[in-house]
């Protein structure tokens, strides 16, 4: 299977007609840096002008993505309803934005960011702010503004994979910073419903989704007003049905991405029946935050050892087998603090096999479809959590089920080997 690669091109062009913007490309030929013989570091990529803001900004506009379904969980319960009603509503949130991210995205390749990020994050503050004065007494208005919130999320992910290669100078790089945003991501659902568990216990859970409501409007207004966010346009894309979904390469490798979510979420359920079986209520948070913290560190350690001129063709393939076979240790009947260590193993390759395979989604998207080719990874990503945490209960919360999905993820991503485009451009 090919590896990732993006042309190392100017991607920002300027619409027709329009007044010619502040240009912030890479950087011309004669002023590239020779050649590298070892792998930028994360603190290379944060160097650069803007990445850092970016960064920071696209984390904080989606730290609502996990801080909306403890609040909403908690909200529920302060209203009456049972734990069912409630999950079924941090449910609907959980799935809305895998329809709203690729239409979102598809905006923003065709419009530019400034539009559809101001647009959701307007909306996403409306029916939170909604929630919070209202609550969610009646579940029927309240679950259309579930729905709406989860579909409103601005696409921050998308677009910073569309500035990266704008704002930094080769593809060594970019490569090192999507690495740094899959290991950001886990900040988001680490970070996030502590905030909101610790909003709710000191105020309400109506302030903890008023919270969300407003850092999602700060961290994307704050994205969407940085100079290269604002001149960035995609390149010019044919009109087609399928759009990103056109390459026959695009749909198992989509659908892999889906079984990867699947186990992140089987892991939650499998969290919990651990604890269930030790008596012990820690493994619960516990199991989930080290898997995260793995990804944290896996994803730096990939970063530095990657080779500085690409990733190996078969990457791809040897990461999604190592991801599988590192699920079978916890099939033994462990203590829980052997479970917990055990947990570290598969969470260590997590964030570097999730950047690998969207590295593959963005080369393979066609021309114009950067934005909303995250957007479908995003949205592969979380019906696939979904999907686990449904599955994994009825299954009383086995290991085998995120076992199984990742088996399934490895088996995709083996069944189509396909050469990339040529080139990609955004």
């Amino acid at each position: 299977m090919a590896h990732a690669h993006v042309r190392d091109v100017p991607r920002t062009t300027v619409t027709p007609g329009a007044a010619p913007q502040p240009s912030f490309p890479s950087r011309p030929a004669a002023t590239r840096p020779a050649p590298r013989t070892t792998p930028p570091s994360f603190r290379d990529v944060l160097r650069h002008r803007y990445c850092g803001r970016l960064l920071v900004a696209s984390v904080a506009g989606r730290l609502s993505l996990g801080m909306v379904p403890v609040a909403l969980i908690l909200a529920a319960q302060a209203d009456g309803h049972s734990l069912t009603s409630a999950g079924l509503l941090a449910a609907l949130y959980g799935i809305a934005p895998a329809l709203g991210l690729p239409l979102l995205g598809r905006l923003a390749d065709l419009r530019g960011l400034l539009l559809p990020c101001c647009l959701g994050a307007l909306l996403v503050a409306s029916v939170l702010g909604t929630l919070a004065v209202a609550g969610t007494a009646h579940l029927p208005p309240a679950a259309v503004c579930v729905a709406l919130a989860g579909a409103g999320c601005p696409p921050l992910e998308g677009g910073l994979r569309s500035l990266w290669h704008v704002v930094l100078p080769d593809d060594a790089h970019v490569r090192t910073a999507c690495t740094l945003d899959s290991a950001t991501q886990q900040i988001v659902y680490v970070t996030g419903p502590a905030l909101a568990i610790a909003m709710a216990t000191w105020l309400s859970p109506a302030a903890a989704l008023a919270l969300a409501a407003a850092v999602t409007v700060a961290g994307s207004l704050s994205f969407a007003t940085t100079p290269p966010a604002r001149t960035w346009h995609a390149a010019p894309r044919r009109r087609e049905r399928l759009g990103v979904l056109r390459p026959p390469a695009m749909r198992p490798l989509l659908l892999a991405l889906v079984f990867l979510g699947a186990t992140a979420g089987a892991l939650d359920v499998a969290a919990i029946a651990v604890a269930g079986r030790q008596h012990a209520s820690w493994p619960a948070g516990a199991l989930p935050a080290a898997f995260s913290a793995a990804g944290l560190l896996g994803g730096a350690l990939f970063a530095r050892l990657q080779p500085a001129n690409g990733t190996n063709p078969r990457e791809l393939m040897l990461l999604g087998a190592a991801y599988a076979a590192l699920w079978l240790p916890l099939l033994a009947p462990l203590p829980a603090p052997a479970v917990l260590l055990l947990t570290l193993l598969p969470g260590a390759v997590f964030v570097p096999l999730l950047t690998v395979a969207s590295l593959r989604v963005t080369t393979l998207a066609p021309l114009g479809t950067s934005t909303e080719a995250v957007g479908w990874i995003s949205s592969a990503m979380r019906l696939g959590l979904a999907g686990g945490t449904a599955l994994a209960g009825p299954l009383s919360g086995h290991f085998a089920v995120p076992l199984t999905a990742a088996a399934g993820c490895t088996l995709l991503l083996c069944a189509r080997p396909a050469p990339a485009p040529a080139a990609t451009a955004v």
